[in-house]
């Protein structure tokens, strides 16, 4: 089951005179990973390496030093502590001394993992999104079912005839969620994916 951060979390590892300050933290898209890459870089570093996973989507970045010795290294590392929604930017300042291929992977690699292996990491859920609308009357009942079966309640509209809701729900909690709201509605309601 794979895990994500629970707060964002920094470590800084010094590595032949280097200086290797890495900060991590929970994603949900592309765009809040590029934000979070924007605003921890510090142009005056040597580099600022970085890698995201958000579920099958990916992308890192060596930022200068030699191909697949940063960006690559720090994915492998996500990955290798089972983490998903993840952003991590490792920020270095040169410490005179070459570390060369095998020691940068070492040392991004590496400074990767001891920073999600120190951070606190709590389980990723799968959920599912669904849709329904349904009458005034019969929205209380179904909030309480809501509750009940751990869902999220994204998004709620109300009109002229009742609540149009989006939710998150597990997989095994979606089935038992669409019989009760089929015998809370009578089968009126009909549950969209």
């Amino acid at each position: 089951m794979p895990y994500t951060l629970a707060n964002p979390t920094e470590l800084t590892e010094e590595i032949k005179k280097s200086r290797f300050i890495v900060n991590a933290a929970p994603v949900t898209s592309a765009e809040q990973a590029t934000d979070f890459i924007n605003q921890i870089s510090d142009p005056n570093a040597t580099h600022n390496c970085w890698a995201w996973k958000i579920g099958q989507q990916y992308r890192f970045n060596d930022d200068g030093e030699p191909t697949s010795t940063a960006g690559r290294p720090i994915l492998s590392a996500i990955e290798g502590q089972d983490c998903d929604q993840i952003v991590v930017v490792i920020t270095r300042y040169f410490g005179g001394i070459k570390l060369g291929t095998g020691g940068l992977i070492r040392a991004y690699g590496g400074s990767a993992s001891h920073c999600l292996q120190q951070a606190e990491l709590i389980k990723l859920i799968t959920r599912i999104p669904l849709q329904f609308h349904c009458y005034y009357n019969e929205w209380s009942i179904i909030e309480n079912r809501l509750k009940e079966l751990n869902a999220i309640i994204e998004n709620q509209d109300f009109d002229v005839e009742g609540v149009k809701v989006s939710i998150a729900i597990t997989p095994d909690n979606s089935l038992i969620l669409k019989k009760n709201i089929c015998d809370i509605t009578r089968g009126r309601v009909v549950i969209e994916l």
